[in-house]
């Protein structure tokens, strides 16, 4: 307790002369407003200046001391209501130490209810008039200026009285508090960074604690001088050595600060040793709430035994808030397992002692079924308890159960009564809440501009899912103003802050453009959400695996990340994943196909009939084709019913084929177009209808499928169905070569060669196609061009290269090649064999002798009869 240094009236010259003093420096700040330190602020406001124009002493004699002194020693003895009867009349005396001594009362509770507001106004009142206790008044309200404690915080206010509590030079704490708040400024006070370090340095120098303190975070990273490290850390010892005085002293709030020091934040770092050895020894010390303070600590330390150890013997001695935090860990320990009963019977025992974080705690745990408890009506009940009581928290849960209809009956205008009032009473989660339903319009109408004030709000107080909301609305620009940068702003800071779904919505905006295209931070971001268990993660990053988004297309780890989105039940894994075991059955992963035809994907019930009629990784089956391409087109598959009109045809079944054709083509299958539109052109297995056909191959064409604009240009070029046009024809071949076509490329080569059709003859420029499509590997040119050089005519004959061409062709299965070649021996050997003898003869001729046979056609095909025998075999282009 500060003593005050006058206690009689026996220096009466010495205390007149220190009164002049005072009065004469505190004129001189009223006259300047303007304190030794220099200028940081703007001017004292009027209604204060009492405070600091010196005024006139109080007439104070000796016997008046006397009475103030025995106040002072009767609040010493713990008499405080005593002291207060002391104390009420030297008030009404106008005395300073009086009204010093009251504030002190009110302001630290003693002998009447704390009441800080009336702390500053008695603090007031004793800096009016000069007196010994004026800095020491100074000192204590400047600080409750500077901290808004009971009065409302007034940096211009806080800087002048530590200022003049400064310069009484008290040897207490003013230079601190005066550097705290010169560090960085505040409103209307300048910031003087190196002014507060010497402030600092000169409390240091004196040994006190706080600035020492100050020191070590100044200097540490992050800090507001130049980083240091090795300053940092010595400061940081010398307050450890401070303390670790105190502390053998019997404070228990310096073993405590102890304790914090060697946190993972801590000034001196992690030393768990250290950390657990102040905890015990702040628990050892008999301190209920240290006892409980300790416990906590070091639950949260890692420490789970010892912590839980010491919360309960608290508990047991009656600590509420011990009771509550016990329950609260032993529902959420940080090692082991919970232990719902033995929780449950502290906190309700916290709840019977009037605790309301104990409601809070029980409330959510019941409707949210944590640790197997288990019991909504309760559990609400605890919480409207709590509500009405005017807990945050509870409001914002309350909030959250009516507005997302998961657990009760949604009443979105009763979610928002319960978010409003969290938010007045400043909980974030409540500011969230009440700005997302009040972006989407739940409750009320929507309201973006509010809702946006809401978010912003809630976001600044650190409110992840805030971040993530505020990011993504300004990101899609739908209902709030499109700002892409503070967006990536908002959804990086939640990212940051460990938010999962924030990182996959950041991920899949670096990955599909929104943001800039930055792939490799998309695929970042995403795979570390999914590692850290979001499921939706999982399922983008298994779709850009399957699409090689940003990676390389990998189907086993689509396979692998959307499995284990659809083991975590996630909706949208599953169709997910069946699009992959489809795009795995096309590579020949039959099983994969199956499992995707199963779980009902048209497009793999297709694939699979398909390679049950095909033999295509599994034996041809045809009954089991039919089955599953039955199944695809049944779910309204285009291709299926395609496929099945083109099985059918090949069977003879005419009206059956058209059937799944026309239901093919109006589904918009091209292929089907094409396929019904060169049925009805030629009347093949069909009535000839040259309009429904040409039709169809225009539709067909338009669409895109180049065997369509094939088959126009033969059309046209032949004459079938059309009048021949030459610009027509050679116009349908090109869309066709351009949409990959290689065929029409040989056909229109063809064309140009013979001058047979509409195409009049350019034996140049065909030969050109003929030659390009030929050395590309196109066995229907090959098989042209072999012809022509052995035919001659159009171009000089060349035996040689012309069975080579019709070797190549034949060998890759040209059936009018393999003919070609089969009349050709034959011929040269004077034997005779119908078609299929022939090719069936000349699979076991390439087989045996391979390149001889070249050579032996080589040789022979300058016999006029066997040359005359290749020659004569028509020649087609074949797809």
């Amino acid at each position: 307790m500060e003593r005050i240094a006058n206690r009689t009236r026996r220096l009466p010259s010495l205390r007149l002369t220190a009164a002049i003093t005072l009065s004469a420096w505190l004129a001189g700040c009223a006259m300047t407003h303007e304190p030794p330190g220099g200028q940081h602020a703007a001017p004292i406001p009027a209604e204060y200046e009492a405070w600091f124009d010196g005024g006139i002493e109080a007439p104070m004699d000796g016997h008046d001391w006397d009475r103030v002194n025995r106040a002072q020693d009767t609040i010493e003895a713990g008499h405080y209501e005593e002291a207060i009867e002391q104390l009420q009349p030297l008030m009404e005396m106008g005395f300073p130490p009086a009204y010093y001594e009251m504030g002190k009362l009110y302001e630290r509770g003693l002998g009447v209810e704390a009441d800080r507001v009336e702390a500053a106004r008695l603090y007031g009142k004793a800096i009016e008039r000069p007196s010994p206790i004026h800095g020491h008044a100074s000192l204590n309200l400047g600080r409750l200026y500077l901290e808004g404690r009971g009065v409302e915080r007034n940096d211009l206010l806080a800087y002048y009285l530590l200022w003049q509590a400064k310069d009484a030079d008290l040897e207490r704490n003013a230079d601190a508090l005066l550097a705290r708040l010169l560090a960085e400024g505040g409103e209307g006070v300048e910031a003087d960074p190196e002014l507060a370090q010497r402030l600092y340095e000169q409390a240091a120098a004196r040994g006190e604690a706080q600035a020492i303190e100050a020191l070590a975070k100044a200097y540490a990273p992050g800090g507001w001088l130049e980083e240091d490290p090795a300053q940092s850390m010595d400061y940081a010892q010398r307050y450890a050595d401070v303390l670790e005085s105190e502390a053998a002293a019997g404070e228990v709030n310096a073993m405590l600060q102890l304790a914090s020091l060697y946190t993972t934040d801590g000034l001196l770092g992690d030393q768990p040793d250290q950390r657990v050895h102040w905890l015990q020894q702040a628990a050892e010390a008999g301190d209920l709430d240290a006892l409980a303070r300790a416990g906590r600590d070091m639950t949260r330390a890692g420490e789970q035994q010892q912590g839980v150890a010491l919360l309960e013997d608290a508990a047991r001695q009656g600590h509420v808030d011990a009771m509550a935090f016990l329950g609260q860990t032993l529902l959420e320990p940080e090692v082991g397992s919970p232990e719902p009963v033995r929780a449950e019977r502290w906190l309700r025992e916290a709840i019977e002692h009037g605790s309301v974080d104990a409601h809070v705690i029980l409330g959510r745990a019941l409707v949210e079924g944590q640790a197997g408890l288990n019991d909504l009506p309760r559990g609400m009940g605890l919480l409207e308890q709590a509500a009405e009581r005017h807990d945050p928290l509870a409001l914002a849960q309350l909030g959250s159960l009516y507005l997302n209809d998961e657990r009760v009956a949604g009443q979105p205008y009763i979610a928002l009564d319960y978010l409003e009032r969290g938010h007045e009473l400043g909980h974030p989660w409540a500011t969230e809440q009440l700005g997302d339903a009040l972006l989407e319009g739940r409750g009320s109408p929507p309201d973006p501009s509010r809702a946006e004030e809401l978010l912003e709000n809630a976001a600044d107080q650190g409110q992840t899912g805030a971040m993530r909301i505020l990011g993504a609305a300004y990101l899609s620009g739908d209902v709030l103003p499109y700002h892409p940068t503070r967006g990536q702003d908002l959804l990086e800071r939640a990212a940051q802050a460990g938010d999962t779904t924030a990182m996959t919505q950041l991920g899949e905006a670096y990955l599909d453009g929104s943001l800039e295209d930055v792939p490799s931070e998309g695929i970042r971001l995403v795979r570390q959400a999914a590692q850290q268990g979001d499921a939706y993660a999982m399922v983008v990053l298994g779709r850009a695996y399957r699409h090689g988004d940003g990676v390389e297309r990998d189907l086993a780890e689509a396979n692998r990340w959307l499995t284990q989105a659809q083991q975590e039940g996630h909706d949208s894994a599953d169709d997910a994943l069946t699009y992959v075991q489809r795009d795995l059955g096309a590579q020949g992963d039959i099983e994969a196909l199956v499992a995707a035809a199963e779980d009902g994907h048209p497009g793999a019930m297709a694939d699979l009939g398909r390679a049950f009629l095909n033999g295509e990784g599994v034996e041809r089956d045809q009954g089991r084709a039919e089955y599953w391409l039955g199944q695809a087109h049944q779910a309204g598959h285009a291709g299926a019913a395609a496929s099945l009109g083109r099985m059918y045809m090949d069977r003879g079944d005419s009206a059956t084929a058209v059937d799944y054709l026309e239901a093919a083509v109006a589904r918009g299958h091209a292929g089907a177009r094409a396929n019904l539109g060169e049925a009805y052109l030629t009347g093949d297995h069909v009535d000839q209808d040259v309009e429904r056909g040409l039709e169809l191959l225009h539709a067909a064409a338009d669409a895109g499928m180049p065997h369509a604009a094939f088959l126009l240009g033969e059309a046209h070029q032949h004459g079938d169905g059309v009048e021949q046009n030459a610009e027509e024809a050679e116009r349908w071949y090109q869309q066709a070569i351009d949409a990959g076509a290689d065929y029409a490329n040989a056909a229109l080569g063809l064309a140009l060669m013979r001058g047979d059709g509409a195409i009049e003859q350019d034996v140049e420029r065909g030969y050109e196609l003929l030659h390009q499509a030929a050395e590309q590997g196109h066995p229907g040119a090959q098989a042209s061009l072999g012809r022509e050089y052995l035919r001659g005519g159009n171009i000089e004959t060349d035996p040689e290269r012309g069975a080579n061409y019709l070797y190549e062709a034949a060998s890759q299965g040209h059936r009018s090649a393999r003919l070609a070649l089969a009349e050709a021996y034959l011929a040269s050997r004077g034997l005779q064999a119908n078609q299929e003898q022939a090719l069936l003869w000349l699979d076991d001729v390439f087989e045996s002798e391979g390149q001889m046979a070249v050579e032996t056609l080589r040789q022979l095909l300058s016999d006029e009869e066997a040359l005359a025998a290749a020659g004569d075999v028509e020649v087609e282009t074949e797809e």
